[in-house]
């Protein structure tokens, strides 16, 4: 019901008989309206001010109380301010920032400056993967070959660093383009940082790294070993997502190229640095080719059968993600008109019955026992590079000799797969 306070003024009268003209109803109809005439001076029928009708309407309502909206505000004002959860500047800005015109910082970059907080939001998804470090293969790799090549301390450090930002820059990525969920135990940087911001976070470590070069001492040179084998990397990884996404399975010669370039790659990097820093002339990149070739094939066995690795990235995560692996290639190449493995890499799957039947398929096509007698001759090719490396040193009379050759013996003995 609309309180009387906010009724219009200008409402139509109700009509008060429908009689004919000269019938008494009617008589006593016009008597009536002559009446409310002669009492007021102005018509129900013209309209009242609207300025009129609201002041009315507020007077009335002040003589009849507080509204139920004023009783609301008043509570509310009564009630504490919450606390403001966002952000706020902590000074206000400057009310014209460009007064004194543009400067030289801006227009020029003379005096730019690059804050290390700005730095460590760049960073943060390399320095989240990074404070989980993995095997650390590759710098006891570099550490064994230095006993031969003898680099001198500052430039191994170079070289070092150099490396561990590459490997690690290339494994955000890696694990974007693979859907990845886990890395070394733990989620994967994207899934905290989100996709563009790893990119973007691994694309810059690339460059701080080719900038850490002129720390060398043949920068150039070092400049163009590490454009060679950042594009071999991507050539590598390339082809990789090529066959993955294409559902074609390579030959395995074509597998082992890819290899070459996308594990060998960073192997060969740190090598060939070391070489171009070294007095000591001899060539460590056949060898280094092969401990690729070995390491590659045995992260492949052991993604498909290795516990730790279930724990550490998922049970058969190269099934989920599709990938053509060394024992995969084999199994499905051994028997082609069979489709089993082919239908399994198409549906990228998540089930752990599909995975474990697919890894028992792989067993009785002989595919692992065929994967370890690879792996066995890359490490007997191994092991003689590294006699004539050492013969070779022990004929100009170079020191470390056996100690590098020891150390290069342990990298190949953790690689080899039970």
């Amino acid at each position: 019901m609309v309180s009387d306070a906010f009724k219009s003024p200008n409402a139509i009268p109700p009509r008060t008989s429908s009689a004919a003209p000269g019938s008494g109803s009617g008589r006593h109809a016009r008597a009536a309206s002559a009446g409310l005439a002669s009492s007021s001076s102005k018509s129900v029928l013209r309209p009242l001010a609207e300025i009129d009708w609201l002041s009315s309407s507020k007077k009335a309502s002040a003589e009849a109380g507080p509204s139920h909206h004023q009783l609301a505000s008043k509570r509310s004002q009564s009630l504490p301010a919450a606390k403001h959860v966002y952000p706020v500047p902590m000074t206000p800005p400057p009310e014209n920032p460009l007064a004194d015109g543009v400067g030289d910082e801006l227009i020029l970059r003379q005096g730019a400056r690059w804050s290390s907080a700005k730095d460590k939001i760049l960073l943060g998804p390399y320095d989240y993967l990074f404070g989980h470090p993995g095997k650390d293969i590759r710098s006891q790799l570099i550490s064994a070959f230095n006993a031969w090549l003898k680099v001198p301390e500052d430039s191994l450090k170079v070289i070092t660093k150099v490396v561990g930002m590459l490997h690690t820059a290339s494994l955000l990525v890696d694990d974007v383009e693979d859907s990845s969920l886990l890395r070394r135990g733990v989620p994967v940087a994207h899934s905290i940082f989100g996709t563009a911001q790893t990119i973007n976070s691994a694309n810059y470590v690339y460059f701080l790294a080719l900038r850490e070069l002129s720390k060398l001492k043949s920068p150039q040179q070092a400049i163009d070993i590490y454009t060679e084998e950042l594009l071999n990397l991507h050539r590598g990884q390339g082809m990789d997502l090529f066959w993955r996404d294409t559902l074609t399975c390579p030959t395995e010669a074509d597998y082992l190229e890819m290899v070459g370039n996308k594990t060998g790659g960073l192997f060969r990097l740190a090598v060939k640095l070391m070489q171009a820093e070294s007095a000591v002339e001899i060539d460590c990149v056949p060898l280094v080719n092969t401990i690729g070739l070995l390491f590659q094939i045995a992260d492949d066995h052991l993604n498909l059968l290795s516990p730790s690795y279930t724990f550490k990235k998922g049970l058969c995560e190269d099934l989920t993600e599709g990938k053509f692996s060394f024992p995969v290639i084999h199994a499905i190449r051994s028997d082609p008109a069979n489709l089993v493995i082919l239908n399994i890499l198409k549906q990228k799957t998540k089930d752990d019955d599909v995975k474990r039947y697919a890894v028992a398929y792989m067993e009785k096509m002989g595919s692992f026992a065929y994967a370890r007698k690879v792996m066995e001759e890359l490490e007997t090719r191994a092991r003689v590079l590294v006699e004539e490396t050492e013969k070779e040193l022990s004929q100009s009379g170079q020191e470390g000799r056996r100690e590098g050759a020891e150390g290069v013996r342990k990298i190949i003995e953790r690689l080899r797969v039970q």
